[in-house]
């Protein structure tokens, strides 16, 4: 009997690095800085030069991250935020929290990354901010999204949370506007052994921001200047990640060997309604997820379950659909948001994802498109 094959596997990627880790938890208990300590300073010069940026601010999630850069903004009553419809909540969110109207936008499909017509049509004289997601590990054409913000006075926000590591023109996710946030939730490309996030930008002055609303507004102890919040990240998890940061390159190079050999092996399928996502020639990609599309995604998921292949959606309902935001402000119907929720499927892709085990993934991809009644 074969073994499943999981979507992700955390204890395979954390095995080989138990002793530092533990050697690392070690050092905080001997110094006792839980908050605050020596790790958060090495991980931040770590995180901007792998950004090619000259600060990277850590903080407690991805969320946090983004909500902290439009905190930092000090938006107004009536001030909008544009952001794509399909993504994860969390840009949403943060532009609701942080007293926004958020503006959703289309996308392109089957790439999901944020449509530039749609985009355009959107930006008014109200318009403060552009979160760009650059999703699947995949970076948004931040060259023409700048563009057209740089032209209204526009801040410009990557939501780099799935594509640390990624590269575009030569310039790497997280450096490729003025603010950029990422996520080192466990499954990322760069995950930690919880939450964590980080803000990235060449700016001192929004680097320092930054520090402050993520410390209760605090320039100093006890001294407010800003409405802040609790957005710390822990000197534990900042250790997890400085294990993580010598084995990233070698991460980043099996996620894009094994993304290669998908889009290798799938590609005869686009002939019968299998949709993948072009990856630009000047883009190298962080693979985060290998996401295709395809009419019958149901049936697909069920047929892969069936051969003991975990998959996952992501994300099944477009921000417009969901209830907690009814009444959002929008850029057109959003239809190409629609269409992917209702036909993307992902496929395991990590570092630890066998030869063997791709194989019988696109085994059993291509088994299910030819079972299909003709």
């Amino acid at each position: 009997m074969t073994s499943p094959i999981p979507f992700v596997d955390l204890k395979q990627e954390w095995a080989p690095l138990r002793r530092e880790v533990l050697d690392r938890i070690g050092a905080i208990l001997d110094h006792g800085r839980f908050i605050g300590g020596p790790e958060i300073s090495e991980l931040e010069a770590a995180l901007a030069q792998i950004a090619g940026v000259r600060h990277a601010v850590a903080c407690s999630s991805g969320t946090t991250a983004l909500l902290i850069a439009l905190l930092a903004l000090d938006l107004r009553p009536g001030d909008e935020v544009i952001v794509p419809a399909f993504t994860f909540a969390a840009p949403l969110e943060c532009a609701l929290l942080a007293g926004a109207r958020p503006v959703l936008v289309d996308v392109d499909y089957p790439s999901g990354l944020i449509n530039l017509d749609s985009l355009r049509r959107a930006i008014t004289s109200r318009t403060r901010a552009i979160v760009a997601v650059s999703l699947f590990g995949v970076p948004a054409d931040f060259d023409a999204i700048c563009a057209l913000a740089a032209a209204s006075g526009i801040t410009v926000i990557e939501d780099a949370a799935q594509s640390l590591g990624a590269v575009r023109n030569g310039t790497p996710s997280g450096g490729l506007c003025e603010i950029a946030c990422a996520s080192f939730f466990p499954t990322k490309t760069l995950g930690a052994a919880g939450d964590g996030g980080a803000l990235f930008t060449d700016r001192s002055d929004l680097a320092e921001r930054f520090r402050e609303i993520l410390n209760h507004g605090q320039s100093e102890r006890y001294r407010h200047v800003r409405l802040g919040l609790n957005g710390r990240m822990s000197s534990i998890a900042a250790a997890t990640l400085l294990a993580r940061l010598a084995g990233l390159p070698a991460a980043l190079d099996a996620r894009r060997r094994i993304g290669a050999i998908y889009d290798k092996e799938l590609d005869a399928l686009r002939s019968s309604g299998l949709y993948l996502t072009d990856i630009p020639a000047e883009t190298s990609p962080a693979r985060s997820q290998y996401a295709i599309a395809l009419a019958d995604r149901d049936a697909a998921a069920a047929a892969l379950g069936a051969a003991g292949i975990e998959t996952a959606i992501h994300y099944p309902s477009p921000l417009h659909r969901q209830a907690a935001f009814a009444g959002t402000q929008q850029e057109g119907q959003l239809e190409q948001a629609s269409r992917l929720a209702d036909t993307v499927l992902c496929l395991p892709i990590y570092p630890g994802l066998s030869s063997a085990s791709q194989d019988r993934i696109i085994a059993a991809l291509h088994a299910h498109i030819a079972s299909r009644p003709r």
